[in-house]
């Protein structure tokens, strides 16, 4: 499923940016949801009590303090020395983010998570009957 084919799930989200500390800059410090799309492919859908903080953690934290940060970490290793921080900020660098305020940012992320099926989310919750 591209970008293009998510607009309807992504309605009410920011335009896409680029994944630096400079567009996480603009990011409010209110609660809600993003959604980081390498290419056209959707690999991890968060939810967080403030958006620009947990943007720039996952830029410039460390494995133990964001899953995306670890799940890119673990991608780069495969390929060589254990990865650093800043290898980790570079690839997600190239990497895209959106993201929307929500009053409801769980559930957000478990909508979201079901329908995209990220691939750097460590769950992605079953369906509902």
């Amino acid at each position: 499923m591209t970008e293009i084919a998510h607009e309807d799930l992504l309605a009410g989200f920011t335009v896409s940016r680029p994944y630096t500390m400079d567009a996480v800059a603009d990011a409010p410090r209110a609660p809600g949801v993003h959604v980081v799309f390498a290419g056209d492919t959707v690999i991890y859908v968060g939810r967080t009590g403030n958006l620009r903080d947990q943007l720039r953690q996952h830029l410039t934290g460390n494995r133990a303090s964001s899953v995306l940060h670890d799940q890119v970490g673990q991608l780069l290793d495969r390929s060589g020395p254990v990865a650093s921080a800043s290898d980790i900020a570079s690839w997600l660098g190239r990497c895209i983010v959106r993201w929307r305020e929500s009053d409801n940012p769980d559930a957000d992320k478990e909508a979201l998570a079901l329908a995209l099926k990220p691939r750097f989310n460590r769950q992605v919750p079953k369906p509902r009957d």
